[in-house]
């Protein structure tokens, strides 16, 4: 895969846990509305297998933000997509992880 003109990359778990707790509907939804809004060259997702976060998933990782949310679903994945064609604060309220330039931070603790 050529990521070449790429911006943004997202990893959607979809581990044995994620997708028993909907990370299908998820990935669908994500890759649906790159689609629907003509965002494929922009954004390229991976479906990946377990990501180690289990208890939080659905997981979706965005880089290079380097951004983890948890507990996806359709909704959220929707105003995820929107949010990054408007080129805004890609904050929807799931956050767990993200990284500040050296390491990765739990979101709640660095509030």
């Amino acid at each position: 895969m050529n990521l070449d003109g790429f911006s943004k990359h997202l990893l959607i778990c979809n581990g044995k846990t994620c997708t028993k707790n909907g990370a299908e509907e998820v990935t669908e939804t994500i890759r649906g509305e790159l689609k629907d809004l003509e965002l494929q060259r922009e954004i390229h997702t991976t479906k990946t297998l377990c990501n180690g976060q289990c208890k939080h998933g659905p997981i979706a990782v965005l880089y290079p933000q380097g951004i983890w949310y948890k507990n996806m679903n359709r909704i959220k994945s929707e105003e995820l997509i929107q949010l990054l064609k408007e080129r805004r604060s890609v904050y929807i309220g799931s956050e767990l992880y993200y990284h500040d330039g050296i390491t990765f931070k739990n979101y709640e603790e660095g509030k």
